[in-house]
């Protein structure tokens, strides 16, 4: 009797960005306020940056005419990086989770509903190294690129980070840091709901090990 080897995937991580990696208010909410003093028009800021999650034109709808809004979001990303990637810090945890994802051998990507090249700009000024960055995709669609990169596991603040999850057929782990609490992340279908990414090591280390146990 012949077998055939196979070769096990490469663990591979898929990260958000907007309050998962990057606690992105205040550099939001800063590009906001630029955007509201050059156009006349009034945009509140500090509500604004409740709702981070959603396609930057979703939040423009709050406060344009539908019209103005494909104007006011090419304006809203050429101001971005000026107003917004300095104040930006990273999540607690953040650097870590990346790296503990490549310490294991595996890849860590982001895929976020951001402007790919404003989210390259947060993360090479943060200092956070993934293997690979896709951006634009938001919810269900953030499930190609996971596919893509065969992803097991994409790990978000929103429940539209859980729906992208599921759609791509990966564990959907989860962190409150952003505006959906617990029990709107369980409501979802998250798989997992960790207290924020400090814990993820920890739970990455469990979860490969089972995986090896169970091979």
């Amino acid at each position: 009797m012949s077998f055939v080897r196979t070769e096990r995937p490469v663990l591979t991580v898929g990260f958000d960005l907007d309050m998962t990696l990057i606690d992105s208010r205040p550099g939001i909410k800063a590009a906001f306020q630029a955007l509201s003093a050059e156009t006349g028009t009034f945009i509140g800021a500090d509500e604004a940056v409740t709702r981070l999650g959603p396609p930057l034109d979703v939040e423009l709808a709050h406060w344009f005419p539908q019209a103005q809004i494909p104007a006011m979001a090419d304006r809203y990303r050429e101001i971005y990086p000026t107003h917004a990637i300095a104040p930006t810090p990273a999540m607690p945890g953040a650097r870590e989770a990346i790296a503990a994802v490549q310490a294991l051998g595996g890849r860590a990507i982001v895929v976020t509903a951001k402007h790919e090249p404003n989210a390259r700009l947060h993360l090479t000024h943060l200092g956070i190294e993934p293997d690979a960055v896709v951006g634009s995709l938001w919810a269900e669609a953030k499930a190609g690129a996971l596919r893509e990169y065969g992803a097991q596991i994409y790990v978000g603040d929103h429940v539209g980070d859980v729906r992208g999850a599921r759609a791509a057929g990966a564990l959907a782990v989860t962190v409150p840091t952003g505006p959906c609490a617990e029990p709107e992340l369980r409501e979802a279908g998250a798989d997992v709901v960790l207290g924020d990414l400090t814990e993820l090591p920890a739970w990455l280390a469990q979860y490969t090990a089972r995986a090896v146990q169970d091979a």
